[in-house]
């Protein structure tokens, strides 16, 4: 065996366990079927800006371990997430808070914005569907505003239609805080995410434009173990059936303007508006490039949902009763597999947010190594 790890995918799972194997003295052997590092969070610099090609990242944590360790491989600007709805011209903030209420309904204090929400609530013990659990949770007002448009864009389903799960709770704020993630450490990694990967995966063997899943029984003998971090149901043919999930597509474009938004994220919560979003990538980094300099153009990405198929790029697990079932299955599959370990968003079948996957990605690494 001429390694001891094989990591089939160079996204943040697999970058970190590379690296967690590389220190411990182990040999690592990454591939990805793509041409870049760095999975969905690869970033492309396009007239200066760190484009984030695959949808917007924004680092966020509470974990002290995480935050520590992902420190030792980029700087983090202060960049704080405040997306702001954009319904039929009308401007919100989000996530909900005292903003909002004042451009809805004119109220002024909490405890008016608390009884106008408390008035327009449903009183239903067990929801039903998304549509009950929102209208339970914020009233109607927000919910027609501010959620049911995009969430059925998102969703390619009629929220009446959705599982009530998928809204377990809402951010309501009584306070002017429209900080999205009420997190202690938040930012961007000034230079990008791909350099940060970059970084992580100094001294590890990388072979890009390789797909494993063509060539599975070429790489059985090459390691000792192999960390699979692609689709869980396509390492299986999909023998069993076709885990679901939600893809998005992207429309890209370079404007010879320096602000078009003025914001990083706008959210379009009418069901009229075919995308659901707008990022503008250079507000992420304040305007500016490395070097402080304020850039004379910018980039725009408008993002469009729609059902996977088998060929697309998978984004979304469809985590309902069915999928998480079906997943449930192939885990048994997987875990009869010898020596390979499943792991990340795709191999697990569950959407995390990057803080979680890092702190996953080093567990399993700990536990796995030694």
């Amino acid at each position: 065996m001429k390694y001891d790890f094989l990591i089939v995918g160079a996204g943040l799972y697999g970058a970190v366990f590379a690296e967690q194997a590389t220190k411990r003295g182990k040999k690592a052997l990454v591939i990805d079927k793509r041409p870049t590092i760095a999975g969905n969070l690869y970033t492309e610099k396009i007239e200066g800006i760190n484009v984030h090609k695959y949808g917007a990242h924004i680092f966020h944590t509470n974990n002290e371990k995480v935050w520590h360790y992902i420190t030792k491989f980029a700087t983090f600007n202060r960049y704080t997430n405040s997306p702001i709805a954009n319904y039929k011209g009308e401007i919100y903030s989000l996530p909900f808070n005292m903003y909002t209420f004042y451009k809805l309904w004119n109220t002024i204090t909490p405890e008016e914005a608390k009884k106008k929400i408390e008035s327009q609530k449903t009183i239903l013990k067990e929801p039903k569907n998304l549509e009950e659990q929102s209208i339970k949770l914020v009233g109607k007002d927000i919910y027609e505003k501010l959620i049911k448009g995009y969430t059925e864009k998102q969703w390619g389903r009629s929220c009446s239609e959705l599982p009530a799960f998928i809204i377990k709770r809402l951010p309501v704020r009584f306070t002017y805080d429209n900080n999205y993630f009420d997190s202690k450490y938040q930012g961007i990694p000034i230079g990008g995410y791909t350099k940060m990967v970059e970084k992580m995966l100094e001294g590890v063997e990388v072979r890009l434009n390789t797909d494993y899943l063509k060539n599975k029984k070429d790489y059985k003998n090459i390691a000792k173990t192999t960390i699979y971090t692609g689709p869980i149901d396509a390492y299986f043919d999909q023998e069993l059936g076709i885990l679901e999930y939600r893809t998005v597509r992207f429309e890209n474009e370079i404007l010879d303007i320096d602000n078009f938004q003025g914001n990083a994220v706008v959210n379009y919560t009418d069901k009229e508006t075919p995308y659901t979003r707008i990022i503008e990538h250079k507000w992420f980094e304040f305007g500016k490039d490395e070097s402080g300099k304020d850039l004379p153009k910018t980039v725009i990405s408008k993002e469009y949902s729609f059902e996977w198929k088998n060929g697309d790029e998978p984004y979304y697990p469809v985590n309902d009763k069915k999928n998480n079932e079906l997943y449930e299955r192939y885990k048994k599959l997987a875990e009869k597999e010898k020596n390979t370990f499943f792991g990340g968003r795709l191999g697990e079948y569950k959407y995390y947010d990057m803080d979680s996957v890092i702190e996953k990605a080093l567990t399993d690494a700990e536990k796995i190594i030694r």
